[in-house]
């Protein structure tokens, strides 16, 4: 048997750095855009996010706290998803700014609002890939002793898919050449997908 550390998170890790999201890693960027019941748009990075149901399609993201990325959906139930890119990187950290309420984040990071189809939160236009959503639920977490934690859940159906033409290969979505970038935890560490990596493992019959 393997010599491993161990520790319990209710009473601390002991390490430099908390351990946990580096440990759930790489874990895909949701670059969310939002628009206030006032009509201020919101763009914000969640490294808290992923895809949870194919048909219809569901992605979901969690912020810790009820931050104006859920308090814009809650309001008017739409939001976009946008992929964040080796290209795009230095946009999407500027995007994570700590800004008041009324900073547009589009704005900020230098990016083109691009009007979407089935929603009226716009898109981020640089970007290759990008999902219109319809809120399907928002859940509040809780603790194994149900305790409410100040993190929230936002769930979103997707209405609509932007992809890059170039990125379909004979009707396939190129992963690779989109150069997503994803979370690797610690206190700036991130990954970004390489076709080296790539391989294929069929399910067993």
């Amino acid at each position: 048997m393997q010599d491993a550390y161990f520790y319990e998170p209710a009473k601390g890790h002991g390490l430099p750095h908390d351990p946990f999201n580096a440990l759930v890693a790489p874990r895909p960027i949701g670059w969310i855009g939002s628009r206030s019941s006032e009509g201020v748009l919101n763009l914000a990075p969640y490294s808290f996010f992923n895809a949870f149901n194919y048909h219809p399609p569901i992605i979901g993201f969690s912020s810790i706290t009820y931050k104006d990325s859920v308090r814009n959906i809650e309001a008017t139930g739409e939001f976009t998803w946008n992929l964040a890119t080796r290209a795009l990187a230095e946009a999407m950290n500027q995007s994570c700014k700590a800004v008041p309420p009324e900073v547009n984040e589009f704005e900020l990071a230098g990016l083109t609002a691009e009007p979407s189809r089935r929603v009226s939160v716009p898109r981020v236009a640089e970007t290759p890939v990008s999902f219109e959503c319809k809120l399907s639920q928002i859940l509040r977490l809780n603790t194994a002793a149900g305790e409410a934690v100040d993190t929230w859940v936002v769930f979103g159906e997707v209405v609509g898919v932007h992809i890059a033409a170039h990125l379909l290969k004979d009707g396939i979505y190129d992963t690779a050449a989109a150069e997503p970038i994803l979370r690797a935890g610690g206190p700036a560490g991130y990954f970004s997908v390489d076709p080296s990596q790539y391989f294929e493992m069929y399910r067993p019959r």
